[in-house]
């Protein structure tokens, strides 16, 4: 470590460095971290260093360790710019000196002055010097546990300033990296010369290494890393300072943004502080590196912290240059939760006007709907035939939408504010089951358009707020869907109620936002429920199973309500998720006028009859009816 802060003067040159990274440019999104293959851990001082600092955090330190190793046995290129060779020092060097002082000093010192005896203050560089060697034994130590070799790597600023000294530290981490191993790199605190301030050449693309963070970002930078993740002892950006009742997290932080954070207080221990973090952040990011600033030090999360930010988990403050032009997914989910508790205000009769008003724009604004539902459908020409026929919309299908909706908003008057039961617990005093709105829905469904105003409407009839996920297949489509469900919705000032969650975030994302969504439902295939159930530990999930979509006639059966029920099970949607799969048929009906009537109408329909090992079997391109003789 050095020994002077940062000053904000000394690093404004930092920002006006232009950098490309010769393999491309940073990764936009959380998701393509996946895709890291060079990636640099840096280690704060309070990350590895124990609360009274003097000595490790054997145990953040195990599970650093243990983490990078996981990664490097994946095939990626890990290297550490660590702290605490300090601190490491100073626990030997107060030991040494306790350990000097003879007993007959002690005891002739007398008792009560044995009691204010203190430990002088020790030299920062003279810890480092016999800190350093501890330390990296004990790194080496730790990774041995994992089959994974490491080598010391000390530099100074002016290794970085000299082109001979830092080709050769270029060319000597590339080496390592070639033989898989871990390089641990470190300042050289025992030589290194305090930094002086607005020290950074000035014209040259350099950053001064003033303390770990400078010295990261320099080395990320410098060896073309993929990833920089900065672990520190806070979660990471936040809009106010860390620790007030109204701080909230910065998922995203982007380069023009750097007016509208706080910075809290100094760590206990290093030199930098979150703002120098920043600053350092910044510079790797415009030299092409992307930049994670996470909490290393909490024990819920320490333990994975990094391979979750390189699985692309939403885990401290992603540094990114594209900013997306809508709001974050929990920007609309605050949105969705304000607006919600209105509609759920409102008169049973004003949902039903707002069902009402946007079944009849199903049908004015079919020709718009028709026109983003061919751009989805050219998109995803090389879907199957099943999933094209769900992706696909028609004049036909959208009266039929409008209609259900109707009904929805006809069927809907009592289903908030209802009486389910009322019993009299004492004299003046009743207890009342009512029925209420549930508050934040997330419900997700797949390439299939029709769901979106089909859900919206449930949600709005039981003044639930929504989120909607949909299939990216059918986006254009969901999209101008959306923009009419809101267009219904402002009739009574309740637009943002329902949101389109159509994002790059990953649905195990939006699963981790259990303080403001109640109820995940998601409709889809039974994996896409499991999968659901997994990722959405803190949130209710109202799943499925299977389902069995038989359908059985009976020997005593009217012919004219079987043809009906047979045809629409099937034939009239045959790519409906709960179309009919079996068609059980009871033995007398054999032969019978019935079944040539069945077998008629589904050969009228397009469909194959072919037997197969006695058994009757009906079949299509895409789908297949059975039918089992009792």
């Amino acid at each position: 470590m050095l020994s002077s802060c940062i000053h904000v003067h000394a690093l404004t040159c930092i920002l006006s460095v232009s950098l490309a990274r010769a393999n491309g440019n940073s990764f936009a999104h959380r998701g393509e971290l996946r895709q890291a293959k060079r990636i640099v851990v840096k280690l704060g001082s309070a990350v590895v260093t124990r609360g009274d600092e003097c000595g490790l955090a054997l145990g953040r330190l195990a599970s650093v360790v243990e983490q990078v190793a996981m990664l490097q046995n994946q095939g990626r290129e890990m290297m550490i710019v660590t702290s605490g060779a300090v601190a490491f020092g100073k626990q030997r060097l107060r030991h040494e000196i306790l350990l000097s002082q003879s007993v007959r000093q002690a005891l002739h010192s007398g008792q009560n002055q044995l009691k204010d005896m203190s430990v002088p203050v020790l030299e920062a560089r003279a810890c480092a010097a016999a800190g350093q060697s501890g330390l990296m034994a004990l790194y080496e130590a730790m990774f041995t546990q994992y089959s994974t070799c490491t080598a010391q790597v000390l530099v100074t600023n002016l290794d970085f300033h000299d082109d001979q000294k830092r080709q050769n530290l270029n060319s000597t981490l590339q080496e390592l990296l070639r033989m898989n191993i871990v390089p641990i790199i470190n300042t050289n605190d025992a030589v290194v010369p305090p930094p002086e301030p607005n020290s950074d050449l000035q014209g040259v693309n350099v950053i001064s290494i003033k303390d770990n963070d400078s010295l990261a970002a320099r080395l990320a930078v410098e060896m073309k890393a993929d990833l920089l993740i900065a672990l520190s002892d806070v979660e990471g950006l936040y809009d106010s300072p860390p620790g007030s009742d109204d701080a909230k997290l910065i998922d995203i932080f982007y380069p023009g943004d750097q007016q509208s954070i706080t910075y809290g207080t100094k760590s206990r221990v290093g030199l930098g502080g979150m703002e120098a973090k920043v600053k350092a952040a910044l510079w790797a990011l415009q030299g092409g590196t992307s930049v994670v600033i996470a909490n290393g030090t909490h024990p819920k999360v320490t333990g994975h912290v990094i391979t979750d930010i390189v699985e692309g988990k939403k885990v401290g403050t992603f540094f990114s240059e594209v900013k997306p032009a809508g709001p974050t997914v929990e920007q609309q989910t605050e949105m969705a939760r304000n607006s919600g508790r209105t509609l759920a205000a409102l008169h049973p009769d004003q949902r039903g006007v707002i069902i009402c008003h946007l079944a009849d724009l199903l049908v004015e604004k079919k020709e718009e709907i028709l026109a983003a539902n061919k751009t989805d459908m050219d998109l995803a020409a090389n879907l199957s035939s099943a999933l094209l026929n769900r992706l696909s919309l028609s004049p036909a299908k959208l009266n039929s939408l409008a209609i259900g909706l109707r009904q929805i908003a006809v069927a809907s008057q009592d289903s908030v504010g209802r009486v389910l039961r009322r019993t009299r617990v004492a004299h003046n005093l009743e207890l009342e089951q009512i029925t209420v709105p549930i508050g934040v829905l997330l419900v997700i469904f797949e390439a299939r358009p029709d769901c979106l105003p089909q859900v919206s409407a449930l949600a709005i009839a039981s003044g639930n707020a929504l989120l909607a996920k949909g299939g990216k297949e059918a986006a254009n489509t969901n999209r101008v869907l959306h923009e009419l469900t809101q267009e219904a919705l402002d009739i009574h000032g309740v637009k943002e109620a329902v949101q389109l969650v159509n994002t790059r975030e990953e649905v195990e994302d939006l699963c981790r936002l259990d303080k403001m969504i109640d109820l995940i439902i998601p409709r889809g295939s039974s994996q896409l429920v499991r999968n659901i159930q997994r990722a959405a530990k803190s949130i209710p999930v109202l799943g499925h199973s299977e389902g069995i979509c038989h359908v059985y006639v009976d020997s005593e059966a009217t012919i004219d309500k079987v043809i009906k029920i047979v045809r629409d099970s099937k034939c009239d949607y045959p790519a409906a998720c709960n179309a009919m799969e079996t068609l059980l048929v009871h033995r007398d009906i054999l032969r019978t006028t019935l079944f040539d009537q069945i077998i008629d109408m589904l050969l009228m329909t397009d469909w194959l009859l072919v037997w197969w090992n006695g058994w009757l079997h009906l079949t299509t391109t895409s789908n297949q009816i059975f039918l089992f003789f009792h």
